[in-house]
């Protein structure tokens, strides 16, 4: 039986995820190298439809000059159906920034993370997914069949982007700048970065503390307290 659950950013069209969903199964739309070097660079001349973190058409590009930071003045191709998301959409909000895969010994810790979700996201806490087959090439498929794991096996409603690489030069300027401004690049798949409300790096979590570890839940709910 499919499953299409409701993610947090909806689609710009609504009601038509589910059908996105199935023709990622299908084959039919499959993420453009084009695109995710637009995403890595950030919005630049030709790109024509951006959507906010709600899932509407974003206004200016990556967001307001001033009212976004610069952390989050990015924008990438979302896994479902490759539409253009503005991370400015997500300023004013804690993020756990996760590095994903579908083939890892770590794959289950999808179940936390969304259990996390549904507990803080009305208060404030939104997890990035951010899929990559940097360590060990457990990452090899398409974005159907890294929706199929995500989404279908897992249920995953939290925001989830397209694969994209995390590491050394051809690290896109996102996971470069959490990188460098935690002083830790990540080691492997699940490799965790929580930034403040303020969009700043506060700290990194490598794969082994799992995401309700108590760790990570006092740490992110401090965050939270802070508004």
């Amino acid at each position: 039986m499919q499953v299409c659950p409701k993610l947090f950013f909806p689609s710009a069209q609504g009601s038509s995820d589910c059908n996105r969903r199935r023709a990622l199964r299908s084959g039919v739309a499959l993420v453009a190298p084009a695109l995710l070097r637009v995403a890595a660079l950030g919005v630049g001349g030709g790109v024509s439809r951006v959507v906010s973190a709600a899932g509407t058409p974003a206004a200016g590009g990556a967001g307001t000059p001033g009212a976004c930071p610069s952390l989050l003045n990015h924008v990438f191709p979302r896994l479902q159906d490759d539409a253009l998301v503005s991370l400015c959409g997500f300023a004013g909000k804690v993020l756990l920034v996760v590095y994903t895969a579908s083939q890892c010994g770590f794959t289950p810790q999808y179940e936390g993370l969304e259990r996390l979700h549904g507990r803080y996201a009305p208060r404030g806490l939104v997890i990035l997914g951010f899929p990559s087959n940097d360590f060990g090439q457990q990452e090899p498929g398409t974005s159907q069949q890294i929706g199929e794991v995500c989404f279908n096996t897992y249920g995953v409603r939290f925001p989830m982007f397209a694969k994209t690489s995390v590491t050394g030069v051809s690290a896109n300027p996102l996971h470069a700048e959490l990188a460098r401004v935690t002083g830790q690049a990540p080691r492997w798949n699940f490799h965790k970065y929580l930034v403040s409300r303020a969009g700043q790096p506060m700290t990194h979590y490598p794969s082994r503390v799992a995401p309700e570890s108590r760790e990570l839940v006092a740490a992110i709910e401090k965050a939270l307290a802070v508004t």
